[in-house]
């Protein structure tokens, strides 16, 4: 089997942050449920490396390295917090500076967190049309949670605990028919 990451992408701009926590979770219980490594990027601290440059062309060694983990993993995990109803401004650049063919068919979990409920479709009106663009595979069931459904920055609400254990579980699936997908691909094109 070929080495494969999981790369968690977390759109916060300050720290401590429950989107990262967030994220971290999903990502490390969705490596583990498939048996790969994983990678945080949170762009508290890649962003300043990142507005370096406004477009791919004029990144630097730092900047260009952080876009090509984005482009290489295997499969991501991307979430934000909801600013002004959307994702961060961050994030969208991060996701200007990624080629838009590298991310075709690749497996994306979306996560968000929100202080009010009326959020709640941020990740499918907001961050499912940005991966439609790069024709990735999102994932039907998007994981989102309040303020309140955290206590020191960990999930403490047993009915979001049942929907990130959901998104794991689905994740999980897809990812792993994926990969089998791909080696039996590479099987047959070496026989």
């Amino acid at each position: 089997m070929t080495h494969r990451l999981i790369l968690g992408i977390s759109g916060n701009v300050r720290r401590p942050s429950r989107t990262a926590a967030l994220v971290s979770d999903v990502t490390s219980r969705l490596a583990e449920r498939v048996g790969a490594p994983s990678r945080i990027i949170e762009l508290v601290d890649a962003a300043p490396v990142l507005f370096r440059a406004l477009t791919a062309a004029h990144l630097d060694e730092e900047g260009a390295a952080l876009v090509k983990a984005v482009e290489t993993a295997d499969a991501l995990v991307v979430g934000s917090p909801v600013y002004r109803a959307s994702y961060t401004g961050a994030l969208k650049h991060l996701f200007d500076l990624v080629g838009y063919e590298t991310l075709a068919g690749k497996p994306v979990v979306l996560v968000a967190t929100g202080g009010t409920p009326l959020h709640g479709l941020v990740p499918d009106h907001q961050l499912r049309p940005l991966f439609a663009f790069f024709r990735s595979l999102v994932l039907p069931t998007p994981l989102y949670a309040l303020d309140t459904d955290f206590t020191n920055y960990r999930i403490t609400n047993p009915a979001v605990e049942g929907r990130l254990d959901r998104v794991v579980e689905e994740a999980g699936r897809v990812i792993e028919g994926a990969w089998r997908g791909e080696e039996a691909s590479l099987a047959d094109a070496a026989a």
